[in-house]
């Protein structure tokens, strides 16, 4: 391995001023479960990573805000979002997801902030968050922005982050009445990579009638991607075989499928229309027809 300067910097401004926005050898590193594996295998070489492992503490818990929303860390482990009581109460989509995301090998050591940053489409968390409507608070040398986090990924491993920016923490904002659904297929083993992720949101009206929805795709997309067309269909809808199966149609037309050792894009255009009616079926629960 190519030896780099390691830099352990106390506040996340220091961490900011310690990258470079021209140099793409420097590196944040927080858990490192994805840089070290691509650092061993050569794909990259850095010339220097800036921990951010001891950087403020508070960037490392979990906060439940007034209106019963969540504040997370960046820095909060995946085992700590999993196990953490205040998200199992207020949201169990989040903890339900986590039981399956990779081992907990991983999980006791990778961060919710490189979860977001890193950009793999494959993983559980960005599709999830952006169907809750989540935001990032970015922090950069300009200062500090929120970023939806549908609104994060341009591409495959692309992000609208830049070279010096960090995101600090996420912004939740509370479910109240709203169901929640994340549901994923692996074509290998059940902590595997998936080949599909779908995440569902909506607000079910008196009746059975959906209301307000919003539906994630990732893993068979080159990014995080929100299913614009397949919404409006179900918005209204009492989430019926038709409205089930005009949404899928919706949807299998408005994705760029990316086809990889996980499946074929045939296949992957018929998982989206399997799961996402499965998805709104459980979200709908004995309402649905």
């Amino acid at each position: 391995m190519t030896p780099f300067e390691w830099v352990e910097p106390k506040t996340l401004r220091q961490a900011v001023a310690a990258l470079d926005p021209d140099d793409a050898s420097v590196r944040p590193i927080a858990g490192g479960t994805a840089l070290m594996l691509m650092m061993k295998t050569g794909v990259f070489a850095p010339t220097r990573l800036v921990s951010l492992a001891n950087i403020e503490q508070k960037y490392s818990e979990i906060k439940v805000s007034r209106s019963g929303g969540l504040r997370i860390g960046a820095m909060v482990s995946l085992s700590a979002l999993e196990q953490s009581a205040d998200v199992a109460k207020r949201f169990p989509v989040i903890t339900r997801a986590l039981r399956t995301l990779s081992n907990v090998r991983v999980r006791n050591v990778a961060r919710v902030g490189g979860a977001l940053a890193h950009g793999d489409p494959h993983m559980d968390l960005p599709p999830l968050l952006a169907a809750l409507g989540a935001k990032a608070v970015v922090v950069g040398k300009g200062g500090t922005h929120e970023i939806a986090v549908e609104d994060l990924y341009t591409g495959y491993y692309e992000t609208v982050l830049g070279r010096n920016e960090l995101i600090a923490e996420v912004i939740v904002p509370p479910l109240k009445r709203a169901r929640a659904v994340y549901m994923k297929c692996t074509s290998r083993s059940a902590d595997d990579w998936p080949a599909l992720s779908v995440a569902l949101r909506c607000d079910v009206a008196r009746g059975g009638v959906i209301a307000s929805p919003r539906v994630v795709v990732s893993a068979a997309t080159e990014k995080v991607t929100r299913l614009v067309e397949a919404e409006k269909i179900l918005d209204g809808s009492a989430g019926d075989e038709d409205a089930r199966a005009r949404a899928a149609d919706a949807a299998v037309a408005e994705v760029s499928f990316l086809s990889d050792s996980h499946g074929s894009v045939a296949y992957k255009k018929e998982l989206l229309r399997v799961y996402l009616a499965r998805a709104v079926r459980e979200a709908l629960g004995n309402l649905v027809r």
